[in-house]
């Protein structure tokens, strides 16, 4: 186990598998045989285990999402990627140790990395700012970014964030611009973007590194426009709803593939990622070498296009009236007719404007 820390819905695995382990214990210090025994209790706890996390809500995931055990970028690109530089500054104010970025290999790629980086202890999320970004860590992102397209680097950026940092120090120092400016230039980027939700992917702050032509996302992460508490004081003034809200927000991997906002869910290994943090990092590997191959075979305006079409079509859907196809088989003429006098309501000429005399109003 990556942590101490133990959910309250795991925690009957957890015991099982304590169990297991004082049981090898035994057996090293003793003559006792009692190998059927540990084969019985390890098919046990892997029934359990199929049963705890193939069953998850979403409150669910998104705990395990928060899991202090779970690997953050660090985590993942000491394990993913190879011959990583850390790069710093954004040449205007100041480091952000909440965001990290460099350059790397990827499967004998050179590409640049960027991700937002929480904290193991008290100590290490007072420097990393709980992994709230300023606005000069969006802006070191987007410095990064641009130098990867000057030298034709691909782009793989790490997500786990609540969101970005809402100090007033951060507001002064235009965060809404920051995150804007990103969205703006990640959209135009000539090179393979690709976006991977680790964990948190909260509000602007994660969208603000998730402009990418692929969007990957862990099996147990989350991808949400708030927290569910946030969410829940919001809509019913009561915090302690959040679990409601987490149903109603649709924030887990599998309701977002659905829904076309990512691309492909990345599998956990044990259940979790925090239960085996080099399993998880091999999945992430291996997906991000396959989008990474498909997305080379694009042009640098193929890959805008690409880009632009994947997001403007997020959001589209084509809604079924209850009724209405039966109605329509039964009396097809009459329901034409009344689709014209809908599509004509509100669509009379406006009055002509009086010239104003201002040139190019």
């Amino acid at each position: 186990m990556a942590s101490d820390f133990t959910l309250e819905f795991e925690r009957p695995l957890i015991e099982l598998e304590k169990r297991i382990s004082e049981l090898r214990n035994f057996v090293g210090e003793s003559q006792f045989d009692v190998s059927a025994e540990i084969q019985a209790l390890e098919a046990r706890a892997e029934r359990l285990r199929q049963e705890i996390f193939k069953n998850l809500t979403p409150s669910q995931r998104y705990q395990l999402a928060r899991h202090p055990g779970r690997p953050f970028a660090l985590d993942y690109i000491s394990r993913v990627f190879t011959r990583f530089i850390e790069l710093h500054g954004d040449r205007a104010f100041r480091d952000d140790p909440s965001i990290i970025g460099g350059i790397a290999v990827l499967d004998g790629t050179p590409v640049t990395v960027i991700g937002t980086q929480k904290g193991r202890d008290t100590k290490e999320n007072i420097k990393r700012n709980f992994g709230m970004p300023y606005p000069e860590g969006y802006r070191k992102a987007l410095r990064l970014m641009k130098q990867a397209e000057k030298f034709g680097r691909p782009i793989v950026t790490i997500i786990d964030t609540p969101a970005a940092y809402p100090g007033s120090g951060a507001e002064e120092r235009g965060q809404a611009e920051a995150i804007a400016m990103n969205l703006r230039e990640m959209s135009r980027l000539r090179v393979p973007v690709i976006a991977a939700v680790t964990g948190e992917g909260g509000s602007g702050g994660a969208l603000a590194l998730g402009l990418g032509n692929r969007v990957l996302m862990m099996e147990n992460a989350i991808y949400s426009v708030c927290p569910p508490q946030s969410c829940a004081a919001i809509i019913w003034r009561d915090g302690s709803r959040w679990q409601e809200a987490a149903n109603a927000l649709k924030l887990t991997s599998e309701d977002l593939l659905q829904l076309g906002v990512i691309d492909e869910v990345v599998p956990e290994p044990g259940g979790a990622a925090h239960r085996d943090r080099d399993g998880a990092a091999n999945s992430l590997r291996e997906c991000l070498i396959r989008a990474l191959s498909e997305l080379s075979k694009l042009s640098p305006d193929e890959l805008v296009m690409q880009r632009y079409e994947k997001f403007r079509n997020i959001g589209r859907f084509l809604a079924e009236v209850e009724g209405q196809q039966s109605r329509a088989a039964q009396n097809p003429a009459a329901m034409q007719d009344s689709a014209d006098a809908q599509g004509h309501v509100g669509t009379q000429e406006p009055e002509e404007m009086p010239d104003s005399g201002i040139e190019g109003v």
